[in-house]
């Protein structure tokens, strides 16, 4: 079978004008990045607030495993088979980071016969979004500098500045370095260090924003140091706001493309799934439920992370509900779950399947009775799957109340997850939701964090020392109290631990760390080692991507 890119190069693309003509958006309503990508105007967007909405559905996974599951995938695959099947559907995911591009993870346009295209462009510089959030942060960061220099009016203590720089790229030696060196032209010297664009609370600020001025206000908020006193400093006493927003104002109109089958896709906005809550744009999922019958989006990693995340932190913030869930797993993972090694995944296991099934049943139990939604299991389907092991799958998971189709979009696109689709409209019409948070907003931040381990988790408890404890205690007395929790910590398992796969139990959380997001509005809580900065690998991908003489890019992905 061709290679991901070799497919996206031979699609049939329609003028993105064409695209938007099939949601109803006028041409006088876009910006257009070439012929193929768009920026729909805010503007527009504010003409659709009193149409009805469509029905969401929510695209997540069990626990991540180096096997793949194949979410983005499948979410491309299910929207193209929901038009396929008749129905007005539009596709919303998030936009890559050029760290794992390069790196090792890959990009984020789907794979086989279920992409989103350009996908050259989705997976390099796009329509420049990224770029605009990596300024916006580091012109923040350069005005808190430049105010220390120039007399220090807000009596920054060096020591305690909360705003790191950022890029897009992944490079390890610039996660702690010294800057301001040089003698007293260039300022104090200190301690600092980058993050990816992706961990920037500019990032996870810009997928909450509702409008400009929601974005401005939330950005003036932002708490960037501390005085000796450890009294917060704000962006908008650096008087930054206004600059930033004027950095980020196109970039906040969201981007139009298209699948391989011609179906519309929203890709605007990825924060970090881990260090903040791992969803494309507000602004871009609900102009796509103005626009569409059906709209599938995902959720960053599994159902614990990032549908939790999802649900507690997106869904709190914007009001959007969830109509039906997809759980995305794959025979391979379930078997890397139940014990196998990575290069015995290939072989018929059914011991190893039936012991892996309990991640799959967790994350069940979680949607179902922790979220209040009815779901779907998806199986992507690979070649080495057998019969037995399929029907096994299903004969444990028939009491779940959850039904198991198997799906084959990877290699038919949108035909081979009709099946899929079929189930999915049939659930969203017969069977009624019954939403719900995992705590109530007026619990304290221990309460919170405590339902999230035990609840989601299956931890028995949560620990931390007096340190964290103390630093919990000081955000709920100043009023932060009421803000959702973001836990960070390994996706690969329920724990804090990556090596523990399948369902553990009774296992202790601790936050080691905690971290005020004042414009997103939410606590990040770290549990384990959290990397806001990666590495490369030591035999990164950017070896095997090229430009051949005709000016067409070669080996990405």
């Amino acid at each position: 079978m061709p290679s991901d890119i070799e497919i996206a190069q031979k699609a049939k693309m329609l003028r993105v004008t064409e695209i938007a003509a099939k949601l109803g958006i006028p041409e006088e309503s876009l910006e257009p990045y070439g012929h193929y990508k768009a920026k729909v105007s805010l503007a527009y967007i504010d003409t659709l607030a009193d149409r009805p909405d469509g029905k969401l559905i929510l695209v997540t996974a069990i626990s991540p495993t180096p096997a793949g599951e194949g979410k983005t995938t499948t979410t491309v695959g299910l929207g193209d088979a929901l038009n396929r099947i008749g129905k007005k559907a539009v596709i919303c995911l998030r936009e890559p980071s050029l760290g794992p591009v390069f790196g090792m993870k890959g990009g984020a346009a789907g794979g086989g016969y279920a992409q989103v295209v350009p996908m050259e462009d989705i997976n390099l510089h796009f329509t420049g979004d990224f770029n605009a959030i990596g300024l916006a942060n580091n012109l923040l960061a350069a005005l808190i500098d430049n105010h220390i220099h120039h007399g220090n009016e807000l009596g920054f203590d060096v020591r305690r500045i909360a705003w790191k720089r950022v890029m897009d790229m992944n490079d390890r030696a610039l996660r702690d370095i010294v800057v301001s060196l040089g003698g007293p032209g260039n300022g104090y010297p200190r301690e600092d260090g980058f993050d990816i664009v992706v961990a920037s609370e500019i990032m996870a600020i810009f997928c909450l924003a509702t409008s400009l001025k929601d974005l401005k206000e939330r950005i003036s908020k932002i708490v960037v140091g501390y005085t000796r006193e450890q009294k917060p400093i704000l962006a908008r006493d650096l008087k930054a706001q206004g600059a930033m927003t004027a950095l980020l104002k196109d970039a906040l109109h969201p981007n139009l493309v298209q699948t391989l089958e011609n179906s519309p896709a929203f890709i605007h906005g990825g924060p970090f799934a881990n260090i903040a809550h791992g969803c494309n744009s507000v602004i871009a999922t609900k102009t796509a439920l103005k626009l569409g019958d059906y709209v599938v989006t995902e959720a960053g990693f599994g159902a614990d992370l990032g549908a939790e995340k999802f649900i507690d932190i997106k869904c709190r913030k914007s009001g959007l509900r969830p109509d039906a869930v997809v759980i995305v797993a794959t025979i391979r993972a379930l078997k890397y779950h139940g014990g196998v090694d990575l290069k015995e995944l290939n072989r018929e296991n059914l011991t190893a399947l039936e012991k892996g099934i309990a991640n799959l049943e967790r994350h069940v139990n979680n949607v179902r009775n922790h979220y209040g939604l009815p779901c779907v299991v998806s199986i992507n389907h690979f070649t080495f799957d057998t019969d037995a092991e399929i029907e096994l799958l299903k004969r444990r998971m028939a009491h779940q109340n959850a039904p198991v189709i198997v799906a084959r979009h990877w290699a038919e696109g949108g035909k081979g997850a009709e099946d899929v689709a079929r189930a999915v409209v049939d659930m969203i019409d017969t069977t009624p939701t019954n939403f719900k948070f995992v705590y109530d907003e007026e619990a304290t931040l221990w309460e919170k964090v405590t339902a999230i381990a035990q609840k989601i988790y299956g931890a028995s408890e949560v620990t931390a020392d007096s340190k964290v404890r103390g630093q919990i205690r000081r955000l709920q007395e100043e009023g932060y109290g009421r803000y959702p929790v973001c836990v960070a910590k390994t996706q690969y398992s329920f724990s804090t631990d990556p090596q523990l796969r399948g369902a553990p139990s009774g296992h202790v959380i601790n936050v080691r760390e905690v971290r005020l997001a004042a414009g997103a509005e939410f606590i990040v809580m770290v549990c384990g080692d959290i990397m806001t900065m990666p590495g490369l690998p030591k035999v990164p991908s950017a070896n095997a991507i090229d430009v051949d003489d005709d000016g067409r890019i070669v080996g990405l992905f």
